[in-house]
């Protein structure tokens, strides 16, 4: 017990957080990155067939292409893979990283600056994408080839391998009609269900929001538009609740349904099968997630019953409710 308290206490300092994408889409991102980079790579190669400037004739894409294509391809409807993002960040940083080596060149720490300021003004302009630190780096650090293009290095290869990179996230996601990219199609797109606000009976609970985005099926680096709709999938989860369960069962486990730091799962370890005298009966439990992990605690049935908001069951690394019907 106190092992596994120390993994839930590393997990958590370390921020390991449990995937709910399915296997599936595991597969369809790293096929679409597979496709992302060769796309780059031939699109260039096509564009400009005897090279790009007699110097860097085969300087033909920068690595930072392929920390796009993570995003691009896992995370297609994230804040940070949307269009501007990508295609801002890329030339904004590739801008800057030029500049900066042409202003200071060969200084230990021009690299440094070239990173700081693409951060700040990917910030300003509204198109963060992390690779694009990489791009203006790989212009101070890059070598004679990158040096000899100058300004061109925010058309060869920085342009060209932003757009086939684009253009390939727009065809290959585009086969899926959960993925369409950018994510403004696939909203666009996706019929809306809502329920009427005088039918909510219940607060939204962990287990809802951990269903909405098992629902999802796709890693969640949110935007708004994209929270909001989290927050509808989770609010039509919540409507299919009860407020308290029948039975208290040893074996079966059990949400408080609350939020947060509140939230905790407890599984009954003991219980008498007698349910007729609830107010004297006593229930063992143990704490397995969220406040109070891994403590155990005994309490009367009728006091469990009113902690516990509904049955729950493990699938897929996350807690969900069992639906009555």
């Amino acid at each position: 017990m106190i092992l596994k308290s120390l993994l839930h206490e590393c997990r958590l300092l370390l921020g390991i957080e449990r995937n709910t994408t399915s296997h599936g889409e595991k597969l369809i991102s790293a096929l679409g990155a597979v496709l992302g980079i060769l796309a780059v790579y031939w699109i260039t190669r096509w564009t400009f067939p005897h090279g790009y400037m007699s110097s860097a004739g085969n300087f033909l894409m920068v690595t930072s292409m392929g920390a796009s294509a993570v995003l691009l391809f896992a995370v297609p409807h994230g804040a940070l893979s949307q269009p501007w993002a990508v295609f801002g960040g890329h030339l904004i940083s590739a801008l800057i990283g030029v500049t900066c080596h042409q202003l200071f060149p060969h200084q230990t720490w021009t690299g440094a600056l070239a990173v700081g300021l693409a951060v700040g003004a990917m910030h300003y302009l509204r198109c963060i994408h992390p690779p694009g630190g990489a791009t203006a780096l790989a212009a101070v650090i890059g070598g004679s080839e990158v040096y000899a293009l100058g300004y061109h290095y925010l058309v060869m290869p920085i342009l060209i391998n932003v757009l086939a990179i684009l253009a390939m996230a727009l065809v290959f996601n585009g086969l899926f009609a959960w993925r369409r990219y950018p994510a403004h199609l696939s909203r666009k797109h996706k019929a809306a269900v809502s329920t009427k606000p005088a039918e909510r009976q219940f607060e939204l609970t962990h287990e809802d929001f951990a269903a909405a985005m098992q629902e999802l099926d796709s890693y969640v680096d949110v935007t708004a538009e994209g929270l909001t709709e989290l927050l509808e999938l989770a609010k039509q989860h919540a409507e299919k609740n009860i407020t308290h369960p029948d039975e208290v069962i040893a074996g079966h486990f059990y949400s408080n349904g609350k939020l947060g730091n509140l939230w905790s799962v407890r599984q009954v370890i003991d219980a008498s099968a007698e349910q007729k005298s609830a107010a004297k009966d006593q229930v063992i439990y143990k704490v397995l997630a969220g406040a109070g992990a891994y403590d155990t605690g005994i309490c009367r049935r009728d006091e469990f019953r009113q902690w516990a908001r509904f049955e729950v069951v493990q699938q897929q690394g996350r807690w969900v409710k069992i639906d009555e019907d």
